[in-house]
């Protein structure tokens, strides 16, 4: 194992502190429920945006805090879901008068500590609402979850949902844009490698030299298939088909489209893969209006990619370009 690591046990303690040395005016942390706050939090009248989930896929969830995407962000131990007590405090930082909303990615460990927390959240009277991603149209069910798992579309409803809340919409609202986003979502991923947990020290599972996994899980879960290696071209189609076949997209639309590495991919080739993408859609003739390409839901130094198609209509698009100031993504300030 070959890491840029002091200590495994040390990991995500020393990458909290080391994000809020060099972001200090966009996030602070609190080491001791190990949750990372919008520095301005609570902003009074404006609704609470959290996420989290385990370690390990960064940028997302930490690098997402800040104005314009989420107020604050619960990271577990690497690949391990966060407990209630840090979604409970991350709840009561941001809590500004006019609810939280919690972002949950479809994982059985996720779901549970966000309804406990929202139970706990609800006794201290502060009002909580909540969306379940499920984008994955790779399998039905698989390690950690039930249900299709929640993926790429949880980063662009972050966005989206994020530039609502700060026109100072309702509860009610909020959690009706991030019910359509989810519902308009679908993704689907691939690994050619796969990835070493550092407490494990060796690789998460086996695959061969001239094999790779399609519909892989972020966490190296099975997907539907290993196959192997292929061109970028085969590899999209295998990829783009079931999506839009189960997004039912139909030629005249518009979508937001997410070509995502895994961590061990460089830019380069994702924009091979994003090349063969809009081939595709031309050929459909569905318009890319909005488009996202890079690491930002990663499985460690997984190599690999996925894609994620949204449909898209004008309120959503209003949202995605709204300002947006995080570690990891920023535009329009």
């Amino acid at each position: 194992m070959k890491k840029l690591i002091n200590k495994p046990e040390d990991v995500v303690k020393e990458a909290l502190a080391g994000m809020e040395a060099l972001h200090a005016e966009l996030i602070r942390v609190d080491y001791e429920s190990q949750v990372i706050v919008r520095a301005d939090a609570p902003v009074q009248g404006k609704v609470g945006i959290i996420s989290g989930g385990g370690s390990g896929h960064e940028p997302m969830h930490g690098g997402f805090v800040g104005r314009g995407m989420l107020d604050a962000a619960c990271p577990g131990e690497i690949f391990t879901s966060p407990v209630p007590d840090q979604m409970l405090a991350a709840t009561r930082a941001v809590n500004g008068g006019a609810g939280v909303f919690y972002i949950i990615k479809n994982y059985t460990g996720d779901v549970l500590n966000f309804e406990m927390a929202a139970e706990l959240a609800a006794a201290e009277d502060i009002e909580i609402a909540s969306v379940v991603t499920n984008d994955d149209v790779a399998v039905q069910g698989s390690l950690y979850t039930a249900g299709r798992r929640g993926v790429g579309v949880t980063v662009l409803l972050e966005k989206i949902v994020g530039g609502l809340t700060e026109t100072g919409a309702p509860l009610s609202a909020v959690a009706e844009m991030a019910q359509r986003v989810n519902a308009n979502g679908r993704s689907m991923g691939m690994a050619l490698t796969s990835c070493t947990v550092p407490a494990m020290g060796k690789p998460t599972f086996d695959l061969g030299e001239n094999e790779m996994e399609i519909g892989i899980g972020i966490h190296g879960e099975p997907g539907r298939r290993r196959v192997p290696l292929a061109s970028a071209a085969e590899v999209t189609e295998m990829l783009v088909s079931p999506i839009l076949e189960d997004l039912e997209l139909k030629a005249g639309e518009r979508v937001i489209a997410f070509v995502n590495g895994m961590g061990g991919t460089p830019q380069i080739e994702l924009y091979v893969v994003a090349n063969e993408l809009a081939k595709i859609l031309r050929r459909k003739n569905v318009t890319i209006a909005r488009s996202l390409v890079g690491s930002y839901i990663t499985s460690l130094e997984m190599a690999g990619c996925s894609i994620t198609l949204l449909r898209a209509d004008d309120e959503i698009l209003k949202y995605w370009d709204a300002p947006v100031y995080t570690p990891a993504l920023r535009w329009g300030i």
